[in-house]
């Protein structure tokens, strides 16, 4: 199959980006192998896998930086995609305040910017230098520069790296919320299953090709999920999720 980037009409509701068996090699190392995978408005979407799993590179494949050498991607026409990366360094020497970060490149509404702003909770860091705030505040602002894009996609890649607990919390919930109320799909990269299987519409369990997919608590039964993470680590999730889907509302 050709390699490349096809798009589909804005009236297919069900999907805004989709893989279509995408490989990616480099050199004789494949990285990723025959992955097919959709995500839609008001999805959650997790990918989960060990390190060097191909997990970034998807993302980077959906971005359009990694181009797949087989397979094809698929975007609906109106997409718009926003991004957090799993960090980013900033040096002291920068005197970029948050607001400035946030700002880069917009000319859209004062309105709209007060509203990501209120919703992302970045109000107090506004001032202050990217290279004073801790690493959650880090993340926050840079969700909503991400936001600014008016984004119907959230590429996500483990966008709680380096954040305490209760951080992790905040921002996991945040998401949530950007899905429930603004309706866009979001595809998440994380490690910490604990906290985001509840949250997931949809877990895939990548190791260069999808290993298993579906509902969190149908991907803990699997048994190469099993393989990949132990069932001492399963069955703890398992006991987790049942008990936080039975405080949900």
């Amino acid at each position: 199959m050709k390699a490349g980037i096809e798009n589909i009409p804005n009236n297919q509701p069900g999907t805004l980006i989709s893989a279509d068996q995408i490989t990616v090699k480099k050199g004789k190392k494949t990285l990723l192998e025959s992955v097919s995978l959709s995500v839609g408005p008001n999805e959650i979407v997790t990918l989960i896998g060990p390190n060097g799993a191909g997990k970034t590179t998807l993302l980077r494949t959906f971005l359009g930086v990694v181009i797949p050498t087989g397979g094809t991607i698929h975007r609906r026409a109106d997409l718009r995609i926003g991004y957090v990366p799993q960090r980013i360094h900033v040096e002291p020497v920068l005197p970029l305040s948050a607001d400035r970060f946030i700002r880069l490149d917009w000319r859209g509404a004062k309105e709209k910017y007060e509203e990501i702003i209120s919703l992302t909770g970045v109000g107090p860091l506004r001032e202050r230098m990217l290279y004073e705030i801790s690493g959650g505040e880090l993340q926050r602002v840079t969700l909503a520069r991400a936001l600014m894009r008016e984004p119907n996609l959230l590429l996500l890649d483990e966008p709680v790296q380096g954040v305490d607990r209760p951080g992790q919390l905040e921002i996991y919930e945040l998401i949530s919320q950007l899905r429930m109320k603004q309706g866009m799909g979001v595809l998440l990269v994380s490690h910490d299953l604990h906290l985001v299987m509840s949250q997931s519409t949809r877990v895939i369990c990548l190791e260069q090709h999808i290993c298993c997919s579906g509902h969190p608590e149908s991907v803990l039964a699997d048994p190469a999920y099993l393989r990949l993470f132990g069932p001492r680590v399963a069955s703890h999730l398992a006991v987790y999720t049942h008990s936080h889907s039975n405080t949900s509302p």
